[in-house]
């Protein structure tokens, strides 16, 4: 081969080895990939306690993952148990929820461990200045836009409450209506626009056929909704749930949805208010009893 050929045969291996690199980078997997921990940061509380703020990155594109409390999810130190979900919907979901630590936590780091798929993660959380999160941080997670957008009356978080206790109990086949009262300071004045949503890195467009946290959040409103509320499962019992809808737009402060539950257990499900950039979370725990036998 000439010195030609040998380096046009170069080249063409180098592309080559390019193409198929790029194509591993776009492999897209449906199911059978891992969940993985992630540490947002940390709040200051008004009594001088720290929240740490936790989330994940479930790596299917469809399979929601199931992880219960014990060896396999737990938070250490202190009890495994520190509220955190069990039920992993697809992709990246930002902070999910937060663990409270005193105010002379220090340096110490609380570690959130997930083993699935054969594989365990771990997100440490810990105090760096650095990491320090406010209601700013929140909104721009979302795409929202900055608080300099109204100075004097910064966006607040909506408000939401359960109509009627927050553990409910049921025997199938019924079903569970759910009723949650939202209010919200009216900021910002209309939902941001998703397919503007920037990056949490430097507010830069992630570029297509990029996702970027907006994008993948199940949290989130309809199209032209500027207050709402989005049901999920937080804490999965043994069988799916149908939220009818999942989406709520608030009508007249009121927001409603039907669930349905395939099997009988205990779950507890949660509801995002949602102005649009920030989120109010509130529970219901939810015990589905067996149909009853015909005598």
């Amino acid at each position: 081969m000439t010195r030609a050929g040998k380096a046009t045969g170069r080249w063409i291996a180098a592309a080559l080895l390019i193409a198929s690199g790029a194509a591993r980078a776009q492999v897209r997997y449906a199911t059978g990939q891992n969940v993985v921990p992630v540490f947002e940061g940390w709040e200051r509380n008004a009594d001088g306690s720290f929240n740490l703020v936790f989330g994940y990155m479930n790596r299917n594109y469809e399979e929601q993952v199931d992880i219960a409390v014990g060896p396999d999810n737990n938070i250490a130190p202190g009890d495994l148990d520190q509220g955190q979900p069990t039920h992993f919907y697809r992709r990246r979901q930002q902070f999910v929820f937060k663990v409270k630590v005193p105010k002379d936590w220090g340096q110490k780091d609380l570690v959130w461990t997930l083993t699935s798929r054969g594989r365990t993660e771990k997100a440490y959380g810990t105090l760096l200045p650095t990491s320090e999160l406010g209601n700013l941080v929140y909104q721009e997670n979302r795409g929202g836009p900055s608080d300099l957008t109204y100075p004097e009356e910064p966006n607040q978080p909506p408000s939401i409450e359960m109509v009627g206790p927050a553990q409910r109990t049921i025997v199938l086949p019924e079903t569970l209506s759910l009723t949650v009262l939202v209010t919200d300071d009216g900021h910002p004045a209309a939902a941001p626009r998703r397919a503007n949503a920037r990056s949490a890195a430097g507010g830069v467009s992630l570029g297509p056929g990029r996702e970027n946290p907006v994008t993948q959040a199940v949290v989130r409103l309809d199209p032209g909704v500027r207050l709402g509320v989005t049901w999920v499962v937080y804490r999965a019992g043994p069988g799916p749930v149908t939220f009818e809808p999942m989406h709520v737009a608030a009508v007249d402060g009121k927001a409603v949805t039907k669930v349905s539950f395939s099997q009988p257990g205990i779950y507890r499900l949660r509801a995002y208010a949602d102005d649009g950039v920030l989120l109010t979370p509130l529970d219901v725990n939810v015990t589905v009893q067996p149909a009853a036998q015909a005598r």
